[in-house]
């Protein structure tokens, strides 16, 4: 998969078909319809030119000329700033200091619940369930508020929060009314969006299929 667009330096993602971690930049990618060669790699097969890149053989793992980086977070702002048009962080510092703060708890709060989840220790994983299920019906009301999570304009936070949502059907995530309706409204908003749309890997489509 590849975005494409004119006068764009290329830049190589390697990237895992079906991890938020990936999709997430893969939709900041493709908000700011960056050209990108998207290889995807199987993260049980880290080929050794990519070790060579990045140390720990992380996905995704983002390489713009000279510069490799790795850690999603730390790549979503990178292109946020390096592409400046359109802003995925607010201009003014305190509430980029709050877009920042919603994306470490979404990180922290949610993604972690979700790995533990995947990591298929069956005890772990259901706990893990139960708390991710508790903390979004818990935080519903917060995605009713404003077209977008916390915010009026589109964000880095709901790129990180549509994959996640996105794979709460085979994360066994069955939210009760009226949450359900909430996130339901909500992630239909993020998912319509044609930068999703783009960003999906055929694996992620399948998710919902």
């Amino acid at each position: 998969m590849a975005v494409v667009s004119n006068k764009r330096p290329v830049m190589t993602m390697y990237s895992d078909a079906q991890n938020a971690y990936s999709h997430r930049v893969r939709v900041v990618l493709a908000e700011k319809n960056i050209t990108v060669d998207i290889v995807d790699v199987d993260p049980l097969n880290i080929p050794d030119d990519l070790m060579d890149l990045n140390p720990y053989g992380t996905l995704p793992t983002l390489v713009d000329r000279d510069l490799t980086l790795f850690e999603s977070r730390i790549i979503m702002e990178y292109l946020d700033e390096r592409f400046p048009h359109p802003p995925l962080l607010p201009v003014d510092p305190v509430s980029r200091a709050k877009a920042r703060l919603f994306l470490h708890r979404v990180d922290k709060d949610w993604y972690s619940l979700a790995d533990t989840i995947l990591s298929g220790r069956k005890d772990p994983a259901a706990r893990a369930r139960k708390e991710l299920r508790e903390s979004l019906i818990t935080t519903a009301p917060v995605f009713d508020a404003k077209p977008y999570f916390m915010s009026d304009e589109f964000t880095l936070v709901d790129c990180s929060l549509a994959p996640l949502l996105w794979r709460l059907p085979s994360l066994g995530i069955d939210l009760p009314m009226p949450a359900k309706k909430i996130l339901h409204d909500y992630a239909e908003r993020m998912f319509e969006r044609e930068s999703f749309q783009q960003s999906l890997s055929e694996v992620e489509r399948e998710l919902r299929g």
